[in-house]
C-alpha cells in the first residue's frame, strides 16, 4: 500500500517563504499526477497545485505565483515551495493525486503569523 509522508511545514511570518516535501512509497509514484492540498480550520480540503508525471504543472489562483511545485521521479518525491506566505495560507498541507487515489497521510502544520 502506498504510503504518502509530508514534512516541512512551520511558523512563518507573512511574506517568509518555506519548502514542502512529500515522500511516497512506491514506483507508482513515476506515473502519476502529484498535488498538493490544504485544509484550513473549519474548510474543506482545497488543491492548490498539480504536476503530471512529465513535469506539467497547474496552480489555483490563490497560490499563483507564489508557490512552486516540483517533483523528482528518482527519488519519489513531491516538493512545494512556498514564497510570500500570507496569513490566509494557514493551513495543513496534503500531497495526494488529484483524484485522492492513495491513503491520505498526516499532513504538515503551516502556520503564517506575526
Amino acid at each position: 500500500q502506498v504510503q504518502l509522508v509530508e514534512s516541512g511545514g512551520g511558523l512563518v511570518q507573512p511574506g517568509g517563504s518555506l519548502r514542502l516535501s512529500c515522500t511516497v512509497s512506491g514506483s507508482i509514484f513515476t506515473r502519476v499526477t502529484m498535488g498538493w492540498y490544504r485544509q484550513a480550520p473549519g474548510k474543506q480540503r482545497e488543491l492548490v497545485a498539480t504536476i503530471t508525471s512529465g513535469g506539467n504543472t497547474n496552480y489555483a489562483d490563490s497560490v499563483k505565483g507564489r508557490f512552486t511545485i516540483s517533483r523528482d521521479n528518482a527519488k519519489l518525491t513531491c516538493d512545494l515551495q512556498m514564497n510570500s506566505l500570507k496569513p490566509e495560507d494557514t493551513a495543513v498541507y496534503y500531497c495526494n493525486t488529484p483524484q485522492a487515489l492513495f491513503r491520505w497521510g498526516q499532513g504538515t502544520q503551516v502556520t503564517v503569523s506575526s
